[in-house]
């Protein structure tokens, strides 16, 4: 289905971070030290203005600037759905000097999800914009091949990286479905259009296609990942295994040891920094809190006699479910 911006109106938050970390800075200055500090930090912060203004000028170059991107990625690597958003309007207003960070968190999940995720991180590349992955926790499987797309990544010590392989796993309830007398059929054209199934019997030569499918997936992990890391020994690191940061950096598999905190302060010191967040824009009932208000009102309105009904019908509730539970397992 096609994300449709009129159906689905997604609103953008871009926080100047420069300026957010200057008022936290004053707040703690007041909080602890006489109204001269207060003073001398304002000061401060006037003539480093200044002097940016005059290097600015002097230069006649655009400064650079440095967008923020937050990654929390699930099994489906649903935040993908805000992320091409936010990469979007990025390309569209940034300049050829400018960075972006992504803060990436992520076990990996679905193939196809994260081959999106990570195209859509390589659209950065592609614009000219440098872009740099930080992983706090982890970046695994999927998440790592989102990583691997950046100039640089930066990992914290103990951030888990890697996992640069594939699997798969599924139940089979056939030798239950002989058991209790059930026959399952499925009906297919093409020899491979299903190999292995949940409820069939599944094979020898079922099991070689699917693990044929699987190696052939692994291959184009590990071919996805030397085209952005060509400097990675596949021998060494494409075997499926993890490792801290600090291994981690030892094979290549990350540049730098840092937390996305300590990098974005050091930027703070020479380029204006942004956070984008994105998020689908509430309707206006979501707005009014009409939704909870009505809840309530028809709560409230309950008479103790209806009441007394849902009562009765929650205390047969277990044998009705009960019912339905059997009546499930005889149509499997």
């Amino acid at each position: 289905m096609l994300f449709h911006p009129a159906k689905n109106p997604v609103e953008l938050k871009v926080v100047h971070l420069n300026k957010s970390q200057e008022q936290l800075r004053k707040s703690l200055i007041e909080a602890t030290q006489d109204k001269n500090a207060l003073k001398q930090f304002q000061k401060a912060l006037t003539k480093k203005a200044k002097q940016k203004l005059k290097e600015k000028l002097k230069s006649h170059n655009k400064d650079k600037r440095i967008f923020v991107l937050d990654f929390d990625g699930d099994i489906k690597a649903s935040a993908v759905k805000h992320l091409r958003e936010e990469i979007s309007t990025i390309i569209s207003a940034a300049n050829k000097d400018d960075e972006v960070v992504v803060r990436l968190e992520s076990g990996g999940g679905m193939v196809h999800s994260y081959g999106l995720a990570a195209a859509q991180l390589a659209r950065l590349k592609d614009a000219g914009l440098s872009l740099t992955i930080c992983v706090d926790k982890i970046a695994a499987s999927g998440g790592y091949m989102m990583a691997c797309v950046a100039d640089r990544i930066l990992a914290a010590p103990f951030a888990v990286v890697g996992s640069i392989g594939v699997v798969s796993q599924m139940p089979n309830f056939n030798k239950w479905l002989k058991k209790h007398d059930i026959d399952y059929e499925m009906f297919t054209a093409g020899d491979y259009k299903r190999t292995v199934t949940m409820f069939g019997e599944n094979d020898d030569d079922d099991r070689v296609k699917y693990k044929e499918e699987l190696e052939q997936t692994h291959e184009l992990f590990k071919h996805f990942v030397t085209t952005y890391r060509p400097q990675l020994d596949l021998a060494k690191v494409a075997n499926g295994d993890h490792w801290y940061g600090e291994d981690a950096l030892k094979l290549n598999l990350v540049d730098e040891l840092s937390t996305s905190d300590a990098y974005l302060l050091n930027q703070m010191k020479d380029h204006q920094v942004y956070a984008l967040m994105s998020r689908q824009k509430p309707t206006l009932v979501e707005k009014l809190g009409l939704a909870n208000a009505a809840h309530s009102a028809i709560s409230g309105m309950l008479s103790i006699a209806t009441k007394s009904v849902l009562t009765a019908a929650g205390d047969k509730l277990p044998e009705i479910m009960s019912k339905l539970e059997q009546d499930k397992r005889l149509k499997l």
